[in-house]
Formats: structure tokens, C-alpha cells, sequence
């Protein structure tokens, strides 16, 4: 793997989204370029880059002699540090008006750096919303690629929103149409998505302001993809064949190279798994409490690190999980909850406490690959969901925002492995799902369909597999050309 001298190792730049999905994926993409012999800077907003330290310890960011990392300013004022995710909206509007500069000058500082053993910079891995990153790579004359941390269907679906805005079908007329039935409308000419309805596209298309923060920053965002020499999605062929397949016609490098948490399992070399990206603390008591479980019999709850809920949907959800009876193991940040800490009802923590787990964050991907493990309630993220996936863990989803809503309705209707939990949340509903997917019928089809996808995913990463193969070629197409 290794190169005889500093200066002709590769150098890769990644800038993630500043939140903490997007961050996880790169930081996996960056740790298998890495091992392909790759130098690399991992950068950080200064805001995220102090949470890190936090959860993580003082010495989290020092990294190897050759994977760094460095921080730029996001561009918002500094707030009062607390342990939750920035607002995405003051972001988007932030981040395409101030990091470009900054950006640049990290750049530069890399490159006169040569005598401290960092070789020069060769080329950019930018987030699929931090496109600044392209004019970067246009300037210093070296690729910019883009790397998408959702699926390709969510990627499809953002975008198609220029053209639900030119037809017409975007923003909504007013608040009723969220409500009234018109998000059921079939879409059908979205290349690679099959009855697709209006609800299944991310979520940021429900607005009535066609100057909407969300929906005109990832317009924009969408349109400079022409620019990037490739486009690199974290997913696998079998998964969503007739999506890239349509992408493909669209951009002429598209690389599907996932699962990437199962190619960052491949890596036998233990510091680079010490380097970690979770912005809270991990619990790990939960997994000596997983291994005290019998096979199967956990239902594991997650929301992701953005969803928030509202106090009802949260005691709705409680009272759900405690009438199933079954054994659960529930993460709750403390900003699940809109503008207050998540704070559980006395009783159910009282009745559940034989046979619930709390915890702040934990190690999930372990969590999702632990026998005791049955099923997952989950916000339907990406990573979640094809942690799942390789997991063999079947769903049951409640879609927060973003293009959770399109993962969710290929979880459940393309996929087989998912349940869908309706938005106004009730616990009859809770436990009813709850209780079909730990031991009734349409559960063990799912958990069969899961283990079937899980298989597909193994091959796609192993020897002479689609997502190994896609890797060598963008190294050698596009991250290695001169």
C-alpha cells in the first residue's frame, strides 16, 4: 500500500455537510481511500471540530502523520455550545456565501506545507450540498468530486425538485395541500422511480414559499453537479439498479461504493478504526446490556441526530414500546425533543426498567450487527438504513425529514424490509408494529428479505464485487488523473 516518498502519495480533501450523518459517511469513504494509499485531510466546521473533542476526547483530532484533520469556519456567530446539530436553514444559507475563501486558503496552506511531510493536494471530496467545493478544484486545476451520503433515490428526487418547480406541482398553493390529499399524487416521469407519489419525494418540497431556504439551496446545489468529475454514492448496484442506471445516463461518472461501513470493516489496521466521527458520547454500557438479551428479542430505537419530536409524539411513542412488552434498547439525545430535554413519563420508565435500555448515543452499526438485535425503529435515514440492511435488520419507519420519506417508501414497498408509522404517532399503532415485526408473519418475511439484501451486499464489497470494482475506477479514472 505504502509509497516510497511523501510527495507522490495522493492527496484527498474531504469536506463534509457539518452534521452528523453526512460527517460519519465521509469519514468512512476517507478511511478507504486511505488505505488505498491515500493522504488525507479530513476538514471540519470549527463548531463540529469542538464537539468532536468533546465526545471524544482532547485527542480525537489528532489523527496520523497522514490523515488530518482541519477546520474552517461555517460562517454563522458563534452560539452558545450546545450539544445538538446547527439549524440547517441558517446553514444553507450560510455555507455557499462564506466557505469558499476559507476553503481556498486550507488549500493553499496544504500545498506550501510540503517541507512538514504533507504532500500537495490532488484532489477534492466534496459533500453533494457543499458544492463550493468544485470551484475549489476548478481553481487549484485538480478533480472535485462529489460525494453523496444518501441513496440514490433521494438523490434523484432532489433532483427532479427544479423540474416539480417548473411544472408547476411545487411550492404548494397553501398550508390545506399537505393535508388534503394532493401529496398522494403519482409522479411517473422520474427516470428509474416507479409510482413514485409527491409524499415519497425529500421532504423539503412541502412548502408553500417558492423562496424556501431548503428547497432553492438544493437547487442550486443540484445544478453544479455538471461540474463535478464524478459522482460517488454510498450504496450498491442490486439495491437500486434502475436509479443509478438513470443517474448514469444523466452524469457520465457516477460510482455506487457501498455499503462503506462494511468496507471500512475490511481494513485490518486498528488505528485507523480509532479514529471516530460520533459528535456525542457513545454509551457502551448497552452493549454488555445487548449481550444479556436472547437472540432476536431487541427492538432497537434510533432517530438519527436531526429528528426532533414533539412532547406527545414522544410519550405516544413510550407508551407504544411498554405495551408491546418487548425488550428495547432506546436512544434519546438530549434535543429529541423541540425545544426541551426528552423527559420520559415516570410510570414507563418505572414499568419498563426490567426490560428497557436508555442511552444518550451509542456505537449503532454494533448495535445493528448484535445478535440480540430483532428489529429497528428508525427515522429512515441512510446510514441507518443500510446498517440495516447489512445488519439483516428489518425496519420500522417514522421519516422525519429530507429524503428519509423516499428511503422509507422503497424500504417498504421496493425492498420488502420496512413498515411505515404514520406521522401523528399512536401508541396502538406503535405496538402493533412493534409486536408484527418482532414475531408476526409480514415480520419474518421482512427479516427474510433483509438477510436476502444483506447477502447482496456482502458480494457487492467482496472480491471482484460491483462496489470494489466502482472504487477502482474512480481511483484510477478520476482521483489519480493528472
Amino acid at each position: 500500500m505504502g509509497s516510497t516518498g511523501v510527495d507522490d502519495k495522493p492527496h484527498a480533501v474531504f469536506m463534509p455537510f457539518p452534521v452528523q450523518g453526512h460527517i460519519n459517511a465521509m469519514m468512512r469513504l476517507a478511511k478507504v481511500l486511505h488505505y488505498r494509499g491515500f493522504h488525507v485531510t479530513f476538514v471540519l466546521t470549527d463548531y463540529n471540530h469542538k464537539r468532536l473533542i468533546k465526545s471524544r476526547g482532547p485527542n480525537s483530532c489528532d489523527g496520523l502523520p497522514d490523515f488530518c484533520f482541519e477546520t474552517i469556519p461555517d460562517g454563522l456567530p458563534p452560539s452558545d455550545y450546545a450539544d445538538a446539530t446547527q439549524d440547517i436553514q441558517s446553514l444553507c444559507v450560510s455555507i455557499p456565501k462564506t466557505c469558499l475563501l476559507p476553503f481556498c486558503i486550507l488549500l493553499s496552506k496544504l500545498n506550501g506545507s510540503s517541507s512538514s511531510n504533507v504532500p500537495p493536494v490532488t484532489c477534492i471530496v466534496g459533500d453533494g450540498c457543499m458544492t463550493f467545493t468544485l470551484k475549489a478544484a476548478e481553481e487549484f486545476g485538480i478533480p472535485g468530486v462529489i460525494f453523496w451520503s444518501t441513496s440514490a433515490c433521494g438523490v434523484m428526487g432532489f433532483k427532479h425538485f427544479i423540474h416539480l418547480v417548473e411544472r408547476g406541482l411545487i411550492p404548494l398553493k397553501d398550508e390545506s395541500y399537505l393535508t388534503n390529499g394532493y401529496l398522494d399524487t403519482t409522479i411517473d416521469w422520474i427516470p428509474g422511480m416507479k409510482n413514485i407519489r409527491l409524499r415519497d419525494i425529500p421532504s423539503f418540497i412541502r412548502t408553500t414559499d417558492s423562496k424556501d431556504i431548503i428547497l432553492n439551496f438544493l437547487i442550486k446545489e443540484l445544478e453544479a453537479l455538471d461540474k463535478a468529475s464524478a459522482i460517488i454514492i454510498n450504496t450498491f448496484d442490486a439495491l437500486e439498479q434502475e436509479v443509478l442506471d438513470a443517474l448514469s445516463a444523466m452524469y457520465p461518472r457516477v460510482y455506487s461504493v457501498g455499503p462503506l461501513h462494511s468496507m471500512v470493516n475490511q481494513i485490518s489496521d486498528q488505528t485507523m478504526r480509532s479514529i471516530g466521527s460520533n459528535l456525542w458520547k457513545e454509551e457502551l454500557e448497552c452493549i454488555k446490556w445487548l449481550d444479556s438479551k436472547q437472540t432476536n428479542s431487541v427492538v432497537y430505537v434510533n432517530f438519527g441526530s436531526i429528528a426532533v419530536m414533539t412532547p406527545h409524539q414522544l410519550t405516544e411513542f413510550a407508551w407504544g414500546l411498554a405495551n408491546s412488552q418487548k425488550p428495547f434498547l432506546w436512544i434519546t439525545r438530549p434535543d429529541l425533543v423541540t425545544g426541551e430535554n426528552a423527559i420520559l413519563p415516570a410510570l414507563f420508565l418505572h414499568d419498563t426498567k426490567e426490560r428497557g435500555m436508555l442511552a444518550s448515543w451509542c456505537p449503532q452499526e454494533q448495535v445493528l450487527n448484535h445478535a440480540s438485535v430483532g428489529g429497528f425503529l428508525t427515522h429512515s435515514g441512510w446510514n441507518s438504513t443500510i446498517e440495516s440492511i447489512s445488519g439483516g435488520v428489518p425496519v420500522i419507519c417514522w421519516p422525519f425529514f429530507a429524503e428519509q420519506q423516499t428511503n422509507c417508501r422503497y424500504s417498504c414497498v421496493e425492498w420488502g424490509i420496512g413498515m411505515e408509522i404514520d406521522s401523528d404517532v399512536k401508541r396502538e399503532e406503535v405496538e402493533k408494529l412493534v409486536r408484527e415485526l418482532m414475531e408476526g408473519g409480514r415480520g419474518k418475511e421482512m427479516k427474510e428479505m433483509t438477510m436476502e439484501w444483506k447477502r447482496k451486499a456482502e458480494v457487492a464489497i467482496g472480491p471482484g464485487g460491483s462496489s470494489q470494482l466502482h472504487l477502482d475506477k474512480l481511483v484510477n479514472e478520476v482521483l489519480l488523473s493528472k
